[in-house]
This record gives C-alpha cells, structure tokens and sequence, in this order.
C-alpha cells in the first residue's frame, strides 16, 4: 500500500514539473568585454579604500558576453498583461551596505514583501529609496545596525537605492505584484518560473546601462518596442534562446 502511495505522488510530483510553464532567455553584448573601471573612492576613505570598488552599471562575462542583472518580468501596466491576483509570500530581502557597495546589485520583491537594509560596515551609510507609490525612504544605517521597510505597493519601474555620503554606491529594488520576474546571472542566463500556460503574456526588459530594444535572436533581428515583448505561454520551458543586445544599447557610464 506505501509503495503504491509513494509512486501515486511521485508521477503526481512528476507531472507537476512537466507541465510547469517557465520562461527561458539568455542575453549576449555584441560588444567588447571590458572589465569594471574602478570607481573613486573620496569618502571614508580609510575604511572604503581598503576594498576594491568597481562600476557595476554593466558587467559583461569576458568568457561568453553574457550579460549580468537584466530584469525580466510580466508588465502588467497600461497595454500590458491581465494576471489572476497572487496570493502575497510575506518574505525579507537583505540589503547589505557591505565594503561600501550594495548587496544585492538587484532585489526582487513582491507586494506584502519586507525590504531590510543591513549595515556591517564599520562606517555609517544611508539609503536613499525615491519610490513612487510606497512612502519614499531616505534613512540612515549606523555601523551594525538595519533598518526595514514593508512594500506595500508595486512600483512602476525599478527604483534606484543611494547611499548620499557614499555617491558611488547604487542597487536597484524592483517590486512587483506577482513573481513572475527574474534576472540574469554571469553568464546572461534566466529564467522566469511557473507561469500561467496558455496565456499570452507581455514581458517587460530592464538594464540601467540602456534600453534594450533593438535586438537580434538567434540570427533574426527583432524589435522590442518600449523594451517590451510578447510570448504565448506554453506548457514547459519556453526557451526563447539567446538575445544579442548591440554594443551601441548599453554604456558603463
């Protein structure tokens, strides 16, 4: 009787991954690899300038061009997607003033989401969050100590965190009303789980380093107009392959 339970919910379990909906992309920089520039470290400096601090703005693999921290998600705006509401996780995201640069570079949230800023420097910093629909930010973090900001709202387009007595240092809150976003890692690879199947859903590309609309996918030149593009969902991986971004979209400046 327990073997027959157990291979009930193993095929259960089975099926369930098999008919998951994910969206798969990979993004490449047609462009020269360069390495980060070191950024100019003027404040704190005996405590910063002992860490190697470098422009994050545009991080390109020099093994495969890849491209670090595009944003994908569902948009959801005027002309966008209608989504089933999702329930919210309640989750915490850190993050960390840490050798005086942010921790995560990028922090995805979802509406109910708690953001906590840490601070294990032994400097003070502060973050300085602009939201547009939560109640903008701009606190300070003594040395060892958080502060917490409950998301309540989602916000229509990334929100860039400062730290004012630490200019160089910036990361972006993305907070969205769903969970339907990623972002791509090292080597330009994401993938966006458990969409809803069937649905034809529009997606929304983020990078600070430029808009990324002019694109060419697997050998065919596309347009994303407003960064934006369209994909029926289906049952399994949708592997939309890989996104070549022109050199000219994006500058580490």
């Amino acid at each position: 009787m327990f073997c027959g339970v157990a291979a009930a919910s193993l095929l259960a379990s089975t099926a369930a991954v098999s008919n998951a909906a994910d969206l798969k992309l990979r993004f490449e920089y047609a462009g020269a690899a360069e390495d980060p520039s070191a950024l100019v470290v003027n404040k704190d400096v005996e405590f910063c300038g002992k860490h190697q601090i470098f422009n994050e703005r545009l991080l390109v693999n020099k093994e495969n061009k890849g491209i670090k921290d595009v944003v994908v998600y569902v948009y959801t705006g005027r002309g966008g997607s209608k989504l089933d509401d999702v329930p919210a996780k309640n989750n915490t995201h850190v993050l960390e003033n840490n050798a005086c640069r942010f921790e995560p570079h990028i922090v995805i949230c979802q509406t109910g989401d708690t953001l906590k800023v840490t601070n294990p420097d032994a400097v003070g910093h502060n973050a300085n969050l602009p939201f547009f629909k939560n109640a903008a930010q701009n606190f300070l973090i003594p040395p060892g100590q958080e502060k917490s900001v409950v998301l309540e709202e989602t916000e229509p387009a990334p929100i860039p965190v400062e730290c004012n007595i630490h200019p160089w240092m910036r990361a972006y809150v993305v907070v969205l009303e769903h969970p339907y976003v990623a972002k791509s890692d090292e080597n330009g690879d994401l993938v966006i789980k458990d969409l809803p199947e069937g649905e034809e859903l529009t997606f929304r590309v983020f990078h600070e380093a430029g808009k990324i609309d002019d694109v060419t996918i697997n050998g065919k030149a596309e347009k994303w107009s407003r960064s934006r593009f369209d994909v029926t969902i289906k049952g399994g991986v949708n592997d939309l392959g890989t996104v070549v971004v022109p050199a000219g979209a994006l500058s580490a400046e």
